[in-house]
């Protein structure tokens, strides 16, 4: 018997159990906070590989409502990043958030600390909210 399509996705559970045990704290703790904000957002996993490059994100979770993708969280062996898709309407110019393509911007996340920072869930729920407009 082939397995299922469905049974050989990766799922956010696989990709956790990769992330290099510097940043998984960071990773979790970012996890904990979208989840915190948007309960009912659907988590969808990346199906991607850690990349060869350490100069590389790693991409490993996006978070949508009603099928529009909101924010996602990606990883570098040393630090995490919390990317919106709609970024550039989030920035309220306070230097928190990075990046100056045309929608997307970022949050650098260093430690687990980082993602429980008031400023920061202000924006994730301030991301859902547009979302939800």
């Amino acid at each position: 018997m082939t397995p299922s399509k469905s049974s050989s996705l990766i799922s956010v559970a696989d990709h956790l159990k990769k992330v290099p045990p510097a940043v998984r704290p960071t990773v979790l703790a970012a996890r904990r906070t979208v989840k915190a904000a948007a309960p009912k957002a659907k988590e969808i996993a990346y199906q991607s590989k850690p990349p060869r490059s350490s100069s590389a994100m790693w991409k490993l979770a996006r978070y949508a409502l009603d099928d529009a993708n909101v924010m996602a969280i990606g990883t570098f062996p040393k630090h995490a990043s919390l990317f919106f898709y709609r970024g550039s309407e989030l920035d309220d110019g306070s230097g928190l958030m990075k990046g100056s393509g045309k929608d997307l911007r970022y949050i650098t996340l260093n430690a687990p600390a980082d993602a429980e920072r008031a400023a920061v869930k202000r924006v994730v729920r301030r991301a859902f909210a547009l979302e939800r407009r």
